[in-house]
């Protein structure tokens, strides 16, 4: 694995916990109120799980910037390779997650279709930063 591959892995995993945090802890964080303690951890006991969670976005973040830099195409447009493969991410991780949870727990559909549209964003989002980053790319100003 070269150095680029491991600092665009390292960056999209930050990117990933950060954009996690707006998406559940800021946009979803009073819809998940009222679940608190039964479907969903209190803040006290979601603190031991916290490594996991880490643990979680470090695998998106690399695993997005390995599957990218295996599968983009020389000589087409960044903006347009990041947004197809967001959207490919999403409708593999996001869409098919929040409808499993859904049809299996008692989550209010509200919930659940907010979850699927703001974590395809954040995929979306995820999808055009690694491929901004370019992890096969010499450097950030070799054209992509």
């Amino acid at each position: 694995m070269n150095k680029r591959i491991v600092i665009c892995g390292l960056l999209m995993s930050l990117a990933s916990l950060i954009l996690g945090y707006v998406v559940h802890g800021l946009l979803l964080g009073h819809d998940y109120q009222p679940l608190m303690g039964t479907l969903i951890r209190t803040q006290e006991d979601s603190q031991h799980y916290f490594p996991w969670m880490i643990v979680a976005h470090l695998l998106t973040g690399y695993a997005m910037t390995w599957i990218y830099a295996k599968g983009f195409t020389a000589g087409k447009s960044v903006s347009g390779q990041g947004l197809r493969f967001g959207i490919a991410v999403a409708l593999l991780v996001a869409v098919p997650h929040y409808l499993i949870y859904y049809a299996v727990q008692p989550t209010p559909a509200v919930l659940a279709v907010k979850q699927i549209v703001f974590d395809s964003l954040r995929f979306v989002l995820l999808g055009l930063l690694v491929a901004y980053l370019h992890p096969q790319r010499a450097t950030l100003a070799e054209r992509a």
